[in-house]
């Protein structure tokens, strides 16, 4: 993680409609839609909503009272990798997704509308690591920032980023902030001057399970104090609590898989 965002005020920053190309929202199906609803409802202190049910059951998180993400539930028959799924707005998901099929990408759902909420694509980049689209109507996504239980950057892990940053940076138009290292191959991508998401390059580093994938981090007060929670809930821990130059972060997984990462940002 490098150039996490900084404008989050410390009781939070609510949000209306996203600039094109910033994630403004994460998903998450899985096959035990209760369950994983408990986990996180310890964990992180949400509340759940029904919301729109065009992929099948699915319910919005609230973290007082305001949306965070979404958790749905897989059909049994499908038997997709658990991960989290950043979204990423566009004003018009139908060109959008048209665009990622030109430069090499591929959609496997949509573009359909979520009811009144809006209108959705989910697709994947060249080097397979899947994202959403979301045109907003009445939903505008994750509606507060900056608190613990809210999302606070989105990482794509792949294998190198050079490549893969041209498709996002066609798609989307980002603006793209390399980090100059001989050892550390980073992209920050930027939207109206700001950082909104990174692509790190890992190589042979990746999981061999998993492939090139997004990562979203989660806020929290405690980094440690959460890891120590979730693993009483069940989850297990991927790369322990260390210090970073942007938060005490560690790297984990809930009980079904899905990995995401946790940090507690400087104060």
């Amino acid at each position: 993680m490098t150039e996490a965002r900084g404008s989050a005020g410390p009781n939070g920053e609510t949000h209306a409609r996203h600039a094109p190309g910033t994630p403004c929202w994460v998903s998450l199906m899985v096959h035990g839609l209760t369950a994983t609803q408990d986990f996180y409802g310890s964990l992180f202190g949400w509340e759940f909503q029904p919301g729109p049910q065009q992929l099948g059951p699915y319910s919005r998180a609230l973290l007082d009272g305001y949306e965070v993400a979404g958790i749905g539930q897989l059909p049994p028959d499908r038997h997709l990798p658990i991960a989290w799924t950043p979204y990423l707005a566009s004003d018009d998901v139908d060109a959008t997704a048209e665009t990622v099929r030109l430069c090499g990408g591929t959609i496997g759902v949509g573009p359909l509308d979520a009811a009144e909420a809006g209108r959705l694509a989910i697709g994947s980049d060249p080097s397979g690591a899947v994202f959403g689209i979301w045109q907003a109507a009445e939903h505008h996504g994750t509606a507060i920032t900056g608190v613990p239980g809210t999302p606070a950057w989105n990482e794509l892990l792949t294998f190198e980023s050079a490549s893969v940053a041209k498709f996002y940076e066609t798609v989307f138009g980002y603006e793209e902030e390399p980090v100059v290292s001989a050892d550390f191959d980073y992209v920050a991508l930027h939207i109206e001057g700001r950082p909104v998401a990174g692509i790190h390059g890992v190589g042979n580093s990746l999981p061999r399970d998993r492939g090139p994938h997004w990562i979203t981090y989660f806020e929290v007060a405690d980094t440690d104090d959460a890891v120590g929670r979730l693993v009483d809930l069940g989850g297990h821990v991927l790369k322990p609590p260390m210090d970073s130059a942007h938060g005490r972060v560690a790297t984990v997984a809930d009980p079904e898989g899905a990995r995401f990462s946790l940090i507690e940002s400087p104060r």
